[in-house]
C-alpha cells in the first residue's frame, strides 16, 4: 500500500476507509471518542477535588481555620495566605481614589460622613466661572493623582449646601473619618496666583496628605522678596552716599 502526502494530511478523525486502514497499521492514533456532558462534569469534579481546602478560602477564613490544618499543610497555608494578602493589597491600591470626583448633593453623607476608616477627604466647594475656584480645581486634580490614598472631591456650592454665599468661595473642607479637621474659606485658600506646591503644603499641614516638600514654598517667595527689598535699600543708600560726596 502506498501512502501519499495528500492522503496523510487528511483529518485523522474523519470516518473514511483510508483512515481505518491507517489506524489498523498504527500510523494514526485511534479515533477520539466525544465525551458526553456527564463525563465532563465528573472529570471537572475530580479536578476540583484535588484542590486543597485552603485554596478556596479568603484571609478571614484562613485565620479561622488555621488550627484545623495538619503540619504538612502549614507551610503551604502560610504561602497561600501571603499570596492572598498580596492580592488583597494590590486590589486596595487599585481601588484607591486618584481623581477629583464630583460630589452630588444627596451623596454628602455617603461620600464624606461615611467615607471609611483611616480615610482623609478634601472637599472643594466652588462655583463655575470664579477664577480662583477654577485654579484650585486644577491644582486638586493634580494632587488627587499624586496622593491617591486621599479622597479629593469637588461640589458646586449651592447644590451641596443650599444658599451658600459666593463671598465664601472658594471653600476647602478637610475631613478625617467623617469629622471635619480643617477648613479654608475665601482668601484663606490662597492668593489669586496660588501655586500647586503652596496648596500641597497647606493640605499637608492638616494631615490630609504626606508631602515630600521640606519647607513651605511660600517662604521662599517671601525670602526672595525680603532679599530684593534689602538689596534695593542697600543700593539706594550707596547712591545717596555717592551723591553727597
Amino acid at each position: 500500500m502506498v501512502f501519499t502526502t495528500q492522503k496523510l494530511l487528511q483529518d485523522p478523525n474523519e470516518d473514511t476507509e483510508w483512515n481505518d486502514a491507517l489506524r489498523s497499521f498504527g500510523i494514526i492514533p485511534p479515533k477520539e471518542k466525544p465525551r458526553d456532558e456527564v463525563e465532563e462534569i465528573v472529570l471537572r469534579l475530580k479536578e476540583e477535588a484535588k484542590v486543597k481546602p485552603y485554596e478556596r478560602m479568603n484571609l478571614a477564613e484562613l485565620k479561622e481555620a488555621e488550627d484545623e490544618f495538619d503540619g504538612e499543610d502549614e507551610r503551604a497555608v502560610e504561602m497561600y495566605r501571603r499570596k492572598r494578602l498580596a492580592e488583597w493589597q494590590a486590589l486596595q491600591r487599585k481601588s484607591k481614589f486618584g481623581e477629583l470626583a464630583e460630589l452630588q448633593g444627596d451623596e454628602y453623607v455617603k461620600q464624606i460622613t461615611y467615607a471609611g476608616n483611616e480615610i482623609w477627604v478634601v472637599l472643594h466647594l466652588y462655583r463655575p466661572g470664579i477664577p480662583m475656584c477654577i485654579l484650585i480645581n486644577h491644582h486638586l486634580s493634580q494632587l488627587a493623582k499624586k496622593y491617591p490614598e486621599t479622597k479629593f472631591m469637588k461640589a458646586i456650592a449651592n447644590i451641596c449646601i443650599p444658599n451658600y454665599p459666593d463671598k465664601y468661595l472658594p471653600t476647602i473642607f478637610v475631613y478625617f473619618e467623617g469629622q471635619m479637621k480643617s477648613r479654608f474659606i475665601g482668601m484663606e485658600c490662597g492668593a489669586p496666583d496660588l501655586k500647586l506646591e503652596e496648596l500641597e503644603w497647606k493640605l499637608a499641614n492638616t494631615g490630609a496628605i504626606k508631602t515630600n516638600l521640606e519647607e513651605n514654598p511660600k517662604k521662599k517667595v517671601v525670602d526672595m522678596m525680603t532679599s530684593s527689598i534689602r538689596d534695593c535699600s542697600v543700593q539706594h543708600c550707596k547712591e545717596s552716599d555717592t551723591e553727597q560726596t
